[in-house]
């Protein structure tokens, strides 16, 4: 007979966490904050996960064997791991656009672009992100890694990549499968 203990105990959560010499961490009661050369980011643990930090490692573990709570385990350490990351290193995503009249430009922190709407697409760059356009790729850069991603995904969504021709705004090393049109279909059924 299994013993399905072992089988669910999070990987994520029991890995400890290295802790870059750069870098100050502070735990108060549930409240983890960490410094670095790129800022100051804190997270509050849920009900029932704690994290200690020795010897240059941060280590995070649960009071209880609950399912909510081995899903928080890993969630926390991970949310924790990508803190360090993103206050030593930084986190990027590139989005490129492509279409005819396609621009973008960053000015008096807002992102204006215009892709192919009868207006221009004007959106307010949150305070801790920094965004800049070479060419035809935005840059999106920060700290915080949910922040960088849900960003670049309100870019993105103001203008999908479509289908057929390939043109609005993706991820850069993004593949869109094309499907070929009407009329690449009549002419090779006939």
């Amino acid at each position: 007979m299994l013993n399905f203990k072992f089988i669910y105990m999070s990987r994520v959560g029991n890995k400890k966490i290295s802790i870059p010499q750069e870098m100050t961490v502070e735990i108060v009661g549930r409240e983890v904050k960490i410094s670095g050369p790129k800022g100051e980011q804190s997270f509050a643990m849920p009900a029932g996960i704690t994290a200690e930090a020795k010897e240059g490692k941060i280590k995070v573990s649960r009071a209880g064997d609950s399912k909510s709570l081995r899903s928080l385990h890993g969630t926390s350490a991970r949310i924790i791991e990508n803190m360090t990351l993103g206050l030593s290193q930084g986190f990027i995503k590139k989005l490129e656009y492509k279409g005819v009249g396609f621009t973008a430009g960053v000015a008096d922190g807002k992102i204006s672009m215009r892709l192919g709407y009868s207006h221009p697409v004007i959106l307010p760059i949150p305070k801790s992100l920094n965004v800049s356009v070479v060419k035809n790729t935005i840059i999106v850069e920060g700290t915080d890694k949910s922040e960088v991603g849900a960003f670049a995904a309100k870019i993105r969504e103001t203008r999908k990549p479509e289908v057929y021709k390939g043109k609005g705004i993706k991820y850069q090393g993004e593949f869109i499968k094309k499907k070929a049109g009407k009329a690449a279909q009549t002419t090779t059924g006939a």
